[in-house]
């Protein structure tokens, strides 16, 4: 199970993005095999990679399908094949360390 961080941008459209943000995400939303969380910057996705990739090149094409001409992806992966790591777990683990008992909202 893999936990991928994604950051699909239009490059040369106007300042806001969160039309394209939202065509992605409806992808994202359709289907029920990858968990996700969005965040400011990154959608957050847990799954099989082979699933995920599928995924990510499906919300690419929502973004353009969206009016898009050109399109920056940024991908980042904890593929962890020793134990099973949800999303959680791994902020769980981090704060277990801390001083932090729960993430600001």
């Amino acid at each position: 199970m893999a936990i991928v961080a994604v950051s699909i941008s239009p490059i040369g459209e106007a300042v806001s993005v969160s039309k394209f943000v939202a065509a992605a995400l409806d992808v994202v939303q359709a289907q029920e095999r990858i968990r996700f969380r969005l965040d400011p910057m990154f959608t957050t996705l847990e799954g099989e990679m082979s699933e995920v990739y599928g995924l990510i090149s499906d919300m690419q094409e929502a973004v353009f399908a969206a009016g898009a001409t050109r399109v920056s992806t940024v991908i980042k992966i904890d593929d962890r094949r020793d134990r099973a790591v949800s999303m959680e777990d791994k902020v769980k683990s981090a704060l277990e360390k801390t001083q932090i008992k729960t993430v600001k909202r």
